[in-house]
């Protein structure tokens, strides 16, 4: 079978839409050996479930700008750096392909406070080992460490 040029960029536009990546930044956050992990609302996507904070990068954003921007909005904090970071990618059926930054921060400011989320907590290692987590967290969780 010969398609068009115009046909086949068609069909590649189309297949592009449906495998779309989308970046997402989430934040690693420690304090006296415990992580901040915040809980969906119940009527949101994925209800209840529970994720670290962060979110989708803007048009034209950097790892650490989103970052800064979502923990700003989510949580009212300001982030001092990010000492690495670890890129895994995550699949939802309903969501498609997800390109994930977990950053892992080396301090901030303020004390988080709950401003999207139904709540937040800091759990343990062992802890958050046993929380409903989003599917796509739980291969990165399974391997780290604090």
């Amino acid at each position: 079978m010969i398609i068009s040029p115009l046909e086949f960029q068609s069909c590649f536009d189309i297949f592009q839409k449906k495998n779309k990546m989308t970046e997402v930044a989430v934040a690693i956050l420690r304090k006296d050996k415990k992580i901040l992990i915040c809980q969906r609302k119940k009527n949101g996507r994925y209800g209840l479930k529970w994720e670290f904070p962060g979110g989708k990068f803007e048009s034209d954003e950097s790892v650490e700008q989103c970052l800064r921007r979502e923990l700003q909005e989510e949580l009212s904090i300001t982030i001092h750096s990010i000492e690495h970071i670890k890129t895994e990618a995550a699949y939802y059926e309903d969501g498609g392909l997800f390109n994930v930054s977990y950053c892992f921060v080396s301090g901030f400011d303020g004390e988080p406070q709950n401003n999207v989320f139904d709540q937040i907590r800091w759990v343990t290692l062992d802890e958050l080992k046993q929380t409903d987590m989003l599917e796509g967290n739980k291969p990165f969780i399974a391997q780290l460490t604090i």
